[in-house]
C-alpha cells in the first residue's frame, strides 16, 4: 500500500482539535476521605475545598492551591484537593508534579474516572503516548460514552502506529464528529494504514462533503502537498485557509515552511514569528527558526531558537539533529556529537545520522569509529533502496480526484 501522506507532520493541527474537546477535568466535590475526620475538621476542609474550587473557576491558580493545599492539612486523604492540585500544575505546564497529585489521587479515590482522564491527557502533552493508552482504555472501560477519552485514545493509538486499534476505537464517534474535519482526517488516516478501503472510501466521502470551504480542510490539504514537496499548490491552499481564517493556529507555521521550500527566507522568518504569537509555546516555531537560521549563516539565531525549541520540547530529535549540524559546522565537534547522540537516542534511525556521525568522528581523528558509522549509513539507504523498489512494484489504485482534494494534519 503506498502512504498518502504522513501522520507525523499534521500533529500539531491535531492537537489544535484536541486542545477544544479535551479540557482538563476538576473535582468538584470532595468525596469521603479514607480516613475519618471530625466534624469540625470536615466543616474546615468543605470551606478550604469551596474557596479552591472558585479561585480556580475564576483562574486565580495561586489562591487556589494555597486552598487545597489547606484542605489536605486538614484531612491528607482528601482525594479531590489531590485532583485540583494536579488540575493547577496542568494548567501550569507543569506535568511531572501535576502526574504526582494525580497519581495520589487515584489511589485514595480508584473509581474517579476523570482522574484516569486527565493522567492520560499529562502522559498526551508530554507526547507519552504509549504511557498514555492504558489510563485511557480504563476509562473507555468504564464510561464508553466519553467522547473525550475515546478521542484522546485513539490519536495515542494512531501515534503509536496502532492503526486498527485507532480505527475501532474512533468509528464509535462517528454520529457526533463526522462533520469534524480533524476527526474525519485522523480516521481515515487510521483506515489507510490499516487497510480498511471501505472505511477510507466512506471517510474521505464524508470529508469532502462537509469540508469544502472550510480553512481546516484547505490547511490540511495544503499540508498534503507540502509533504509532496508541491510547494505552489500548498501555497494555494494554504492562502484560502487563511483568507478563511488568518488567525487559524499552525497555518502560519505551514506558510513558513512553504515559504522556506521556495527560498523566501524573509517571509518564512515572518510567518514563523507570526505563528509564534499566535502559539508561544510551540517548539515547532523554534525548530523551523533554527534551520532557516542556520542555511542564512546567521549561526548565533541558529542556535537561540534550537535552545528555545528544546526548552519547550526536550524530546526534539530534529531540533538536536539541527543543533549537531550547526556545531558540526563551527567545528564545535564534542559538542555536535553530544546533541547527535541524544538525537540518535531519541530515534535510533533517524535520516542522516549515521552519516552525520560518522563525518563528525572523522574529523575528530577517530577513524576507525567513523567507519562503523560510514557503513551503518551505507547499510541503511540500501534498505531504503529496497524498499522503494518494492513499493515501485506494487500495483497502486488508479488516482482519484477526490483523494487528492483530501489529503493532506
Amino acid at each position: 500500500m503506498t502512504r498518502r501522506c504522513s501522520l507525523r507532520p499534521t500533529l500539531v493541527a491535531l492537537l489544535a482539535a484536541l486542545s477544544a474537546l479535551v479540557p482538563v477535568s476538576a473535582a468538584q466535590t470532595t468525596p469521603p476521605s479514607r480516613s475519618p475526620v471530625s466534624p469540625t475538621s470536615a466543616s474546615e476542609a468543605q470551606s478550604w475545598f469551596q474557596k479552591g474550587q472558585t479561585a480556580l473557576q475564576s483562574g486565580d491558580l495561586k489562591t487556589a492551591e494555597t486552598a487545597f493545599r489547606h484542605v489536605l492539612t486538614v484531612d491528607p486523604n482528601a482525594a479531590a484537593a489531590y485532583v485540583n492540585l494536579g488540575v493547577i500544575a496542568m494548567r501550569q505546564k507543569d506535568w511531572d508534579e501535576a502526574l504526582k497529585n494525580l497519581r495520589r489521587a487515584e489511589k485514595l479515590a480508584p473509581k474517579m474516572t476523570g482522574i484516569r482522564l486527565n493522567i492520560g491527557l499529562v502522559e498526551y502533552r508530554r507526547q507519552n503516548y504509549a504511557k498514555a493508552i492504558p489510563p485511557l482504555e480504563r476509562v473507555v472501560r468504564e464510561d464508553p460514552k466519553s467522547s473525550q477519552a475515546r478521542y484522546l485514545l485513539g490519536l495515542c493509538l494512531a501515534f503509536t502506529e496502532r492503526y486498527a486499534e485507532a480505527a475501532k476505537t474512533l468509528l464509535p464517534l462517528w454520529d457526533q464528529m463526522s462533520r469534524d474535519v480533524m476527526y474525519l482526517y485522523l480516521l481515515d488516516v487510521a483506515a489507510v494504514e490499516s487497510g480498511q478501503k471501505d472505511l477510507d472510501e466512506k471517510t474521505l466521502k464524508q470529508m469532502i462533503a462537509v469540508g469544502g470551504e472550510t480553512p481546516e480542510f484547505h490547511l490540511i490539504l495544503g499540508k498534503a502537498f507540502l509533504n509532496r514537496y508541491e510547494v505552489p499548490l500548498a501555497k494555494e491552499e494554504l492562502d484560502r485557509a487563511a483568507a478563511l481564517n488568518p488567525n487559524l493556529p499552525f497555518l502560519h507555521l505551514d506558510l513558513g515552511i512553504t515559504y522556506m521550500r521556495s527560498g523566501d527566507n524573509e517571509k518564512a522568518e515572518e510567518e514563523f514569528r507570526r505563528d509564534i504569537q499566535l502559539e508561544p509555546d510551540l517548539a515547532d516555531n523554534y525548530q523551523q527558526l533554527g534551520v532557516l537560521y542556520s542555511r542564512m549563516q546567521r549561526d548565533a539565531e541558529a542556535e537561540e531558537a534550537f535552545r528555545q525549541a528544546l526548552k519547550l520540547n526536550p524530546k526534539s530529535d530534529e531540533t538536536y539533529l539541527g543543533l549537531a549540524k550547526l556545531y558540526q559546522k563551527q567545528k564545535r565537534l564534542p559538542e555536535a556529537l553530544k546533541m547527535l547522540d541524544e538525537a540518535m537516542r531519541l530515534t535510533p534511525e533517524i535520516h542522516g545520522g549515521h552519516f552525520l556521525r560518522g563525518r563528525i568522528l572523522k574529523q575528530m581523528g577517530r577513524e576507525e569509529e567513523a567507519g562503523v558509522e560510514f557503513a551503518a549509513s551505507q547499510k541503511a539507504l540500501a534498505n531504503q533502496l529496497n524498499k522503494e523498489r518494492e513499493a515501485m512494484q506494487e500495483e497502486t489504485p488508479i488516482p482519484k480526484p477526490e483523494l487528492t482534494q483530501q489529503q493532506p494534519q
